[in-house]
């Protein structure tokens, strides 16, 4: 496995592989890798001649300053992970200025309205952090194929916005959600949890397979109210839960036949900020 710290050396370990007419797999992160960012890339070398990973941690997709200095960072870690994968062919790491040459600003996009949705509404500007950073890695990357986990399912919805408007003619992967044995939905945020935390965080999981159960026997008003008396307790704080059109992202109050639906939820727990969600069969 080949590793890349800057975008020269990076850009011409590109030119060479479409030179060769090989085909790239891409599945971008921020890093503190685990084993779901791992199922990206076995899904990866299912389609592709080359698999391609890349680490940063993006400043402009975060709205709180401490949220980003707490982020972790392992990247010797991150590439040993890699290399023992036996999965990626290359992975790059680029510096801040490889991928804000002009300082840390943030394009606008318009995503159709699903950015102003969940954790756009919670996250002001979060979206656009996201679509600059993944827009310029495409264009570095240039991919066939790029893979996202469906744990940040809306931000798989915006990146296949994203290449979309930008006519980039990348085709976009949704991976499905890998969890630990508790069902607790890995993230990279769960290392700042203690173990007991981690086991406590569980009723996350088991919280969306109830409203899994729940789903057209009772109304989404009532799925909410025991949601929240689920969370009613001193070591969480349940800071949005809601059903939404798994399409337009839009929050729903009642059902329609013809219409998929996913639940999502955010609890946040010793200052620790975990995300799920469910596809409502």
């Amino acid at each position: 496995m080949q590793v890349f710290y800057d975008k020269d050396s990076f850009s011409k370990y590109i030119d060479l592989q479409k030179e060769q007419n090989n085909t790239i797999g891409f599945a971008p992160t921020m890093g503190a890798l685990h084993a779901g960012h791992i199922s990206l890339y076995e899904e990866a070398n299912k389609d592709n001649d080359v698999v391609i990973s890349s680490i940063f941690v993006n400043p402009t997709q975060f709205n709180n300053p401490d949220d980003l200095e707490k982020y972790p960072r392992t990247v010797e870690n991150d590439i040993e992970k890699l290399k023992n994968s036996k999965l990626v062919d290359a992975v790059y790491i680029p510096k801040v200025k490889d991928i804000y040459p002009n300082g840390l600003e943030r394009k606008h996009y318009d995503f159709g309205g699903i950015e102003n949705e969940m954790e756009g509404a919670a996250r002001p500007g979060h979206f656009d952090g996201v679509g600059t950073v993944v827009e310029e890695l495409f264009r570095q990357v240039r991919p066939d194929n790029a893979y996202f986990g469906e744990k940040d399912f809306q931000q798989l919805k915006i990146i296949e916005k994203l290449v979309d408007i930008l006519n980039l003619g990348i085709k976009i992967h949704g991976v499905k959600i890998h969890r630990e044995n508790n069902g607790l939905a890995m993230s990279s945020r769960n290392m700042r949890l203690s173990e007991a935390e981690k086991e406590a965080s569980s009723v996350i999981y088991q919280t969306l397979k109830k409203v899994d159960d729940w789903f057209r026997v009772i109304t989404i008003p009532e799925i909410k109210i025991r949601v929240e008396e689920i969370f009613d307790r001193d070591d969480m704080v349940l800071e949005y839960f809601l059903i939404a059109n798994e399409d337009t992202l839009k929050e729903a109050d009642f059902f329609s036949e013809d219409e998929n639906y996913r639940a999502f939820i955010v609890v946040n727990v010793e200052q620790v900020r975990l995300i799920d969600n469910m596809h409502l069969k």
